[in-house]
């Protein structure tokens, strides 16, 4: 346990979650598109497996590794152009296959009741991440909403979570970064919170590795585990 740099751990005033994989399954969404970029250059469909492995450092990281992994690598402005290609397809599949994670409406309405500041973080694009928020009817429970496309350096560079904190007003010592991947880990490092990671989101590596304070198997588990952080503090 490394909770925020060795400091005593706190009851949050406000927890930034990240999207994909933490509080939405969307890879099969994701899937449907990189296919059907795929397609438009002939090439064969990925596994769902496959895309799910891809997710994570926005839609241009995206689209160069379904590319890859397609043997058709692509580079420099032949990567920009599929880049560009790919950005209204993405905007077609973000809501119609993408399903809730176990317990986000229950755990959200809970600490919004607690009167705990809420915002999502996520390398997605911000326009595309509000949409399928308020989708899911989620928006009411944020007071922020911050995309890879609001900062310069997309998460594990702590870039987004600091500007979420200016949003909400509050220190990085008071707030719990809540998501599934390494590049959680080391935003919630690099902007001096602790962190919290669930199971079943798309790390390729186990989560138990990646040094977070605490990991859950589902968000009905985060109450408890906020409650363990401060009583191991």
């Amino acid at each position: 346990m490394n909770v925020a740099a060795g400091r005593p751990f706190r009851s949050p005033k406000a927890i930034l979650f990240d999207l994909d994989g933490t509080l939405v399954d969307s890879a099969p969404d994701i899937a449907a598109a990189v296919n059907e970029l795929l397609a438009g250059r002939d090439l064969p469909p990925l596994r769902l497996d496959q895309v799910k492995a891809m997710i994570g450092g926005g839609i241009r990281k995206l689209v160069e590794r379904a590319f890859a992994a397609s043997g058709t690598p692509l580079l420099g402005s032949a990567l920009d152009e599929a880049n560009r290609v790919m950005a209204p397809i993405y905007r077609r599949h973000l809501t119609s296959r993408t399903r809730l994670m176990p317990g986000v409406r229950e755990v959200l309405t809970h600490l919004h009741l607690s009167g705990i500041a809420m915002a999502v973080v996520t390398n997605k694009p911000q326009l595309a991440a509000r949409e399928i928020l308020l989708h899911f009817r989620l928006t009411e429970y944020l007071g922020a909403i911050i995309g890879g496309d609001a900062v310069t350096y997309l998460k594990p560079a702590p870039d987004a979570l600091l500007l979420a904190l200016d949003l909400l007003q509050v220190e990085p010592r008071d707030t719990l970064m809540v998501g599934d991947s390494s590049a959680d880990v080391a935003a919630a490092r690099g902007a001096g919170m602790a962190v919290i990671l669930l199971r079943g989101g798309y790390s390729q590596i186990p989560v138990e590795e990646l040094c977070a304070d605490l990991v859950c198997d589902s968000l009905f588990d985060l109450p408890s585990a906020m409650h363990r952080l401060q009583d191991a503090a």
